[in-house]
């Protein structure tokens, strides 16, 4: 049986499709014609793999924050760079998502890494994103990394003696 047969059995037998009754010549041609068409419409260079557009972004997404700390004269060429490799990315279809000071819930499509407690915050925020989440042409190739500041609740002692 061939790969084709054993799709169709996956599926109800009111939406299996009977094989075409062709003689054996047909299916070779129509084989070969497949072939032919696979091979044209393939591009002559594979796309890279989205894990190493992913992880490409995210290190310029470090180095940009890295340069944003400092402010020396190298730093102005390099930031520069960084722009002008970051808008070809763009270009190409990759966003970057950073998360700091988002407010958070539960729904989000975030990995939490941790929780802290933040006497400062009235709702729970994003107070760091550790890696961002990454978009090629509006599909998800990574998702983001962020610490969320919880508020801190008093405890039982504290309000007694209040």
């Amino acid at each position: 049986m061939t790969w084709a047969g054993v799709r169709q059995w996956r599926q109800h037998k009111a939406f299996r499709i009977a094989a075409p009754r062709w003689s054996g010549t047909e299916y070779d041609d129509l084989d070969r014609y497949l072939t032919e068409l696979g091979e044209t419409a393939r591009p002559a260079e594979s796309p890279p793999e989205d894990s190493s557009l992913a992880e490409a972004a995210t290190n310029l997404w470090r180095a940009r924050r890295k340069l944003a700390q400092g402010n020396d004269g190298q730093g102005k060429q390099a930031a520069r760079y960084l722009r002008t490799c970051t808008e070809a990315l763009a270009a190409a279809g990759l966003t970057v998502q950073d998360h700091d000071g988002e407010p958070f819930h539960a729904g989000r499509s975030v990995d939490v890494l941790l929780y802290s407690d933040d006497p400062e915050v009235t709702v729970e925020t994003v107070v760091e994103t550790v890696r961002p989440a990454v978009y090629h042409h509006d599909r998800r190739i990574q998702t983001a990394q962020v610490i969320v500041a919880v508020p801190s609740t008093p405890t039982d002692r504290e309000d007694s003696h209040a």
